[in-house]
């Protein structure tokens, strides 16, 4: 799950991914040539990692440009706050503010690519969806010098919603700039990511027994807990958010890496190009960050407030205004060791971070973290082996005793057995601050709470022939933490969880294909948590270009099914997921239909969603809406429109 967080130089856990989330390089690279410019090689790297991706820009996953991914439900507009509907552990070992309903949509400095190309390239994409939804991308990278590459990415997403008071405005920028000495000694890898992430709140359907009443047609005329009297705006430009949530937060990432090693060079018809080998790395890596979190509510409701929150306000209408804000300043120093000099993804890497916080709160607060961390990595030159393990633990400070530990060892059995991938992690960490009474956003009575550790044991097989993924997870949690209420944070004592999960494409005949995704998931025991059993997302689509070279169209169907359960409510106050009991979530199955074409580098997209919102009673219309959480309905039928345009500068 992608995740912004305080602690930015985090890698993926790898195993607790879904299956086919991701991982490798796109199927489709963006290389290209023609008769009036030379070729374009492009690819990129992530900061923990030396590996190389190649840009996908294949079209067959209707889905892919939608910044919610399916395994996640939103609560009915573009940009709400978002959960995942497959179990993942909430948070992560180290400082926590502990919001993160918001996540999915945030660019963090651990996901940031770093480019090198042999030309400036540039992307622009740009959807309008049903509601005055709208989504810009825009990216374009290029190298200054043959050893400097930046890059500058800027996405908008904005929405006015179906219901009352559902507006969302987020804004998402990244700047990377990766300069490498013409020695190959050094390297400089520079970050500054921004997002500023707007949510209005209406907590909800006052009667979601409005959704069938034929005496209330629109759905904006629906009533809802907060922001009742908004009024509705279909301003493309308007980011004004008077009820709702704001996440706002900065990071400066500098990472700088001297090497010791052994130079040499390569000798050609016309030139000789340097190369180096290093054998011992020293790196220094400086984090600057800022986040604020706020809640604001300007026409408070007094009644609803004194229902939901037992929150008196001094008169009927009333102002609440509550806002964390953190700051934070990381050093961390490293030394790798390199046992092939000839292999950059084979290392030893041990080193040190210190870590100060200053919170911004009822009070102001400051803390020290210290902690070591050290990381093995080997991918083997001949790709059979790819082993990880890594761990950190926290020595003192605020989050001392917190731990994490990773590894994972991927075998490549056969070209026709595939891979075979299996691992285990382990993490202890201390509550999230917003479970500390010292938050602003904290509004229940002063409680202990322990540490949560977490164990996850995975497994996968991979089978590119026969065009097949199995994965396994299982979760054991102790000290399980979660919302217990609107307000109130709890504790369990133990959580198992265990989850089978396969993917398959099926050929259907000539550039036909079935692709079919089924997550099974069961908890053990009394734990205060619900996931539905099952999960599947299906897609049965044609794959081909009509005869024409340079056309290549993706066209078809797809569901999306859950099987019934107890999600999650929803409180805005407290900008968190909470636990409930009694409402049951039977939704239809998502059903949608899609065409997508490209031709070289222009896409076109079109998505028509909710399908199965169809019905003939009290009047005919797509008015037989899922519901994403207790009092929160998706929208009826959407149309999506998209373009995606790449070329060379």
């Amino acid at each position: 799950m992608a995740s912004a967080q305080p602690r930015l130089i985090r890698q993926a856990t790898g195993g607790g991914l879904p299956v086919g989330s991701g991982g490798g390089g796109g199927r489709d690279s963006l290389q290209r040539r023609n008769k009036f410019e030379d070729s374009i090689t492009i690819n990129f790297r992530y900061l923990d990692s030396a590996r190389t991706y190649t840009l996908d820009s294949s079209i067959s996953d209707p889905a892919r440009r939608f910044p919610v991914p399916y395994t996640y439900h939103y609560l009915g507009n573009t940009g709400s706050p978002a959960q995942p509907i497959l179990f993942m552990p909430r948070g992560h070992a180290g400082f926590d503010p502990g919001f993160h309903n918001l996540d999915v949509y945030k660019w963090t400095a651990a996901t940031a690519r770093f480019f090198t190309t042999t030309r400036p390239y540039t992307e622009l994409g740009f959807m309008l969806g049903s509601s005055q939804q709208q989504v810009i991308d825009i990216l374009h990278t290029q190298n200054l010098k043959p050893y400097w590459n930046i890059a500058l990415q800027y996405r908008l997403i904005n929405s006015a919603g179906f219901f009352k008071n559902q507006k969302t405005a987020h804004n998402n920028y990244l700047f990377t700039s990766w300069y490498q000495s013409p020695n190959k000694r050094y390297n400089n890898f520079l970050v500054l990511v921004g997002n500023k992430l707007q949510a209005a709140e209406n907590g909800g359907l006052r009667r979601v027994g409005d959704l069938d009443s034929a005496n209330i047609p629109e759905r904006f005329a629906i009533e809802t807990k907060l922001g009742n009297h908004t009024n509705f705006s279909g301003d493309l430009f308007s980011t004004k958010v008077d009820i709702g949530s704001r996440h706002n937060d900065f990071n400066a990432v500098l990472r700088q890496q001297y090497d010791l090693g052994r130079k040499d060079s390569l000798v050609t018809d016309s030139t000789v190009i340097p190369l180096f080998y290093p054998r011992i790395r020293f790196e220094h890596t400086l984090t600057y960050g800022e986040y604020k979190y706020t809640f604001a509510d300007t026409d408070a409701d007094s009644a609803i407030y004194a229902a939901y929150y037992g929150i008196t306000l001094g008169k009927p209408i009333d102002t609440i205004y509550q806002r964390d804000k953190w700051v934070e300043v990381t050093n961390d120093l490293s030394i790798y060791q390199f046992p092939d000099a000839k292999n950059l993804n084979q290392y030893i890497k041990v080193g040190a971070e210190y870590q100060h916080l200053t919170g911004f709160l009822r009070d102001r607060v400051q803390y020290n973290n210290v902690s070591i961390h050290g990381e093995y990595r080997n991918r083997t030159r001949n790709q059979k082996w790819d082993a990880i393990a890594r761990g950190q633990l926290w020595l003192t400070g605020y989050n001392a005793g917190d731990y994490h530990g990773y590894v994972s060892l991927r075998r490549l059995i056969s070209s026709k057995l595939g891979s075979l991938q299996a691992g285990a992690e382990v993490m202890n960490r201390t509550p999230p601050f917003a479970y500390n009474e010292r938050s602003q956003f904290y509004r229940a009575a002063p409680t202990s709470l322990g540490k949560e550790n977490t164990t996850h044991v995975f497994a996968a097989l991979f089978n590119p022939r026969f065009r097949i993924q199995l994965a396994g997870d299982y979760y054991l949690v102790t000290n399980y933490l979660y919302f217990a209420s609107y307000t109130r944070p709890g504790q369990n004592d133990i959580l198992n969880l265990l989850r089978i999960s396969a993917l398959k494409t099926i050929s259907l005949g000539k550039r036909w294909s079935w692709n079919t995704e089924v997550y099974l998931q069961q908890k053990a025991g009394g734990a205060s948590l619900h996931v539905p059993l099952l999960l599947t997302r299906n897609r049965v689509q044609y794959d081909g270009n009509f005869g024409f070279r340079n056309l290549t169209v993706a066209f078809g169907a797809e569901m999306r099914y859950h099987t019934p359960y107890k999600a999650d409510a929803y409180s805005p106050v407290v900008n968190q997921f909470a636990y409930q009991d009694t409402v049951i979530i039977r939704n239809r199955p998502d059903f949608n239909i899609f065409f997508n074409f490209r031709i070289k580098g222009f896409t076109a997209y079109t998505r028509v969603e909710n399908l199965n919102t169809l019905r003939f009673r009290s009047g005919a219309g797509f008015k037989q809406q899922n519901l994403a959480a207790p009092d929160y309905a998706y929208p009826g039928l959407v149309l999506r429109f998209g373009i995606f345009w790449s070329f060379v500068n």
